[in-house]
């Protein structure tokens, strides 16, 4: 009995597998879509609209961007848990999302490493520090020896908690004091910073770039392992005695855990295609991004590794959840 009882097993499994392997063939049948949870016209939905264009012309059918803002990201991704594990809803997420939040909400409606299967790595960005351009430190020594003298009148912004965690880790490598300010978008950071109502920011390459090209803001440090090549004066953390400090925020897709493995990988081997196109790369480039392309296995090793890192920090920095 145990030997049919474990042939029928056996029999069941090769069946889902042809099933699921023809599905996989046949996909897609139907329209796509990938949800974002931010607002349209931000980074995340960018990336996510040159992602779906070229997906719909390789796949054959149309892959549409539907935004669902709200709680950071949680409304969105807690839809993608939800829908059915087909292939057919999908997630384009920040880094912010599936570690940042996780970390600061107990009570999430999902688990990002449980409810949600990584798919591919798409781009990552680094931080710039940037600081006033009329202030006269014009290095990071120079920085923590003035916030070190004036504990009271260090200030920092972020529009998340991503911000908060990399700032939270230069204080602790710093040895530095700081009180953090929330703020609604890193455009209104930036504008606080020009206004001389921030000491300094941990900033996201891209809104960052144009005001330190401009001369209004002063970045005297980037926090990814190399020099980016649109800022070639500016040192890397490392450069400067931080390499703790390096930094890679990530944007990435994910399908909702269940979904078939041959699926899941038709479409990691789309957006390792798509990251490698040139005219991807070109636009990428010009918005402060780069292209990566991961297979799911590493973006999973990615993710997990930066649950810890950044927990990590919570805790040294004594980050309480928000619940």
């Amino acid at each position: 009995m145990k030997r049919i009882a474990s042939f029928r097993r056996a029999v069941l499994a090769m069946i889902a597998c042809f099933a699921f392997a023809a599905q996989a063939q046949t996909y897609p049948n139907k329209p796509l879509r990938i949800i974002v949870g931010q607002s349209a016209g931000g980074g995340i939905d960018t990336l996510a609209r040159l992602a779906a264009q070229k997906m719909t012309e390789s796949l054959g059918q149309r892959v549409v961007v539907e935004n669902k803002p709200g709680a950071g990201g949680i409304i969105g991704t807690a839809f993608v848990t939800k829908a059915p594990p087909d292939g057919y809803t999908l997630l384009m997420a920040p880094i912010g999302n599936m570690v940042f939040t996780q970390i600061l909400y107990t009570k999430l409606p999902y688990s990002a490493q449980h409810d949600l299967t990584p798919i591919s790595m798409l781009a990552t960005f680094p931080l710039i520090l940037v600081v006033n351009a009329s202030q006269p430190y014009r290095t990071v020594r120079e920085l923590v020896a003035y916030m070190k003298a004036n504990p009271d009148k260090a200030n920092y912004g972020g529009s998340g908690p991503a911000f908060q965690f990399a700032t939270e880790l230069f204080k602790i490598k710093t040895d530095t004091k700081a009180q953090f300010i929330q703020y609604k978008s890193t455009s209104e950071v930036i504008t606080a910073l020009i206004a001389g109502d921030l000491l300094l920011a941990l900033a996201d390459t891209g809104p960052a770039h144009e005001p330190v090209a401009g001369g209004r803001l002063r970045a005297l440090a980037v926090t990814s392992p190399l020099r980016l090549p649109s800022l070639p004066d500016v040192p890397t953390m490392a450069e400067v005695g931080l390499p703790e400090l390096e930094v890679q925020f990530w944007v990435g897709l994910f399908a909702p855990t269940g979904t078939p493995q041959p699926i899941v990988k038709k479409l990691e081997a789309e957006m390792i295609r798509i990251a490698g196109l040139p005219e991807i790369a070109k636009r990428m480039t010009s918005i402060q991004v780069s292209p990566v392309g991961s297979s799911g296995e590493e973006f999973a090793k990615v993710l997990a590794a930066d649950l810890a890192r950044w927990s990590a920090v919570a805790k040294a920095a004594d980050i309480k959840p928000n619940d």
